[in-house]
């Protein structure tokens, strides 16, 4: 017997908790879906393993094989489309991969695409290693400064954006940005880590792609490698099923489990991070020490009116920029503090602190200082605790 449905009128964070909910048998049923773990699938007989390969040659979420995933994966898939509201979703082994996986399947030899310079910034070296010698040409460009439409050319098959972006949070006008490249029929496709999926939706904003690392907020607890795109409609699932295919890409039922279990908690939790994460940005923001604070949430920041049209709510990211700070002070004062861990991820329970590299932030137009950003994320620890590190940081650091 199947598991029922959610209700299309319940809202949101009541489907989430239901999405893909393990099915009953025999009148009963586990709470959370089980983990089923394969590599060879079996069948009843020539007729049935025949039907199955069609089927799935056709479009239909069937498995022939342990690398299409079973239940796990199928509820993830299903909780994940969801969240989205898309159409498919892919699971990956990584964010990156999930990345690779929208670039290749779009781009082909003689193409060009238009990138967003606030990206993550592994992307310029799928860019500078892969797409250059496949002979594709990505070009990056301001969406705040530059005129899309001029950029555009006969030959362009994606634009790429993430709002807010990589590092200084920069809040994009993404239906704008969407019906100029739709208009032309380009695709648009967009990195929704940040939020998680859950404070903002950009299918319903004119996106054809959101892409996600599930290795930050849906995972939750520092526990998982995991990508994960969903796509608005069925000619964009059959693209990169194609390429997903091709490119042997899967992941393994206890990794799909745990994202499951975190996609559970995830409004909670990004509550409790905005309460924190804005806590100590109105803190940041009244330091003598700080000149800028990249927040979205906070009414000075530049971008705050569109967050507020846009997104629902704010992730704990919070980077800021001390005022004639060098790189040195600036990893003084990293290591000056003792309850935010050093480390290139976020996402999860606890907070970190990373100065950013002087080359990422001129990779943003956005970026015109010459002082340095610290990127922090603020985790689930009393806010107050963490404010109090911070304020002993900046003054260990100015004393130096």
């Amino acid at each position: 017997m199947s598991a029922k449905a959610p209700a299309a009128n319940l809202r949101s964070s009541t489907r989430l908790l239901h999405a893909g909910a393990a099915a009953l048998r025999d009148g009963a049923g586990p709470v959370n879906v089980p983990v089923v773990r394969t590599s060879t699938v079996r069948f009843e007989n020539t007729a049935a393993h025949a039907d199955h390969h069609h089927r799935r040659a056709a479009g239909e979420r069937v498995a022939s094989y342990g690398r299409h995933g079973l239940d796990t994966h199928r509820a993830l898939e299903d909780a994940v489309v969801g969240l989205e509201g898309g159409h498919h979703a892919f699971l990956t082994p990584s964010g990156l991969s999930a990345i690779t996986l929208v670039l290749l399947a779009l781009l082909s030899p003689g193409d060009h695409a238009l990138v967003a310079d606030g990206v993550y910034a592994p992307l310029r070296r799928v860019d500078s290693t892969l797409l250059q010698r496949l002979g594709i040409t990505v070009e990056y460009f301001s969406p705040t400064h530059d005129d899309l439409a001029s950029l555009l050319r006969p030959n362009t098959r994606l634009l790429y954006l993430e709002s807010p972006s990589s590092l200084l949070y920069e809040v994009l006008d993404l239906p704008a940005l969407s019906a100029i490249a739709r208009d032309r029929g380009v695709t648009v496709a967009t990195d929704n880590t940040w939020s998680g999926g859950w404070f903002h939706r950009p299918l319903a904003l004119g996106a054809n792609i959101s892409i996600q690392a599930a290795t930050k907020y849906i995972s939750g607890h520092s526990d998982l490698m995991q990508g994960i795109v969903v796509v608005d409609s069925p000619a964009l699932a059959a693209k990169l099923s194609t390429a997903y295919e091709a490119l042997g890409l899967t992941i393994g039922a206890d990794d799909a489990y745990l994202a499951l279990r975190g996609l559970r908690t995830l409004p909670v939790r990004l509550a409790q991070h905005q309460r924190n994460a804005t806590a100590v940005a109105e803190f940041l923001h009244q330091q003598p020490q700080v000149s800028r604070v990249f927040y979205p949430a906070l009414p000075t920041d530049p971008g705050h009116t569109l967050w507020k049209r846009d997104f629902s709510g704010a992730s704990g990211l919070v980077s800021f920029e001390f005022r004639h700070a060098t790189p040195a002070a600036a990893d003084a004062f990293v290591d000056a503090l003792a309850l935010f861990g050093i480390g290139a991820s976020w996402g999860g329970y606890e907070s970190l602190a990373l100065a950013a590299q002087p080359e990422r932030l001129r990779e943003h137009r956005q970026w015109t200082g010459d002082a340095s950003v610290v990127r922090l994320h603020i985790g689930l620890e009393d806010p107050q605790d963490l404010i109090a590190d911070l304020a002993q940081a900046l003054s260990a650091t100015e004393a130096r």
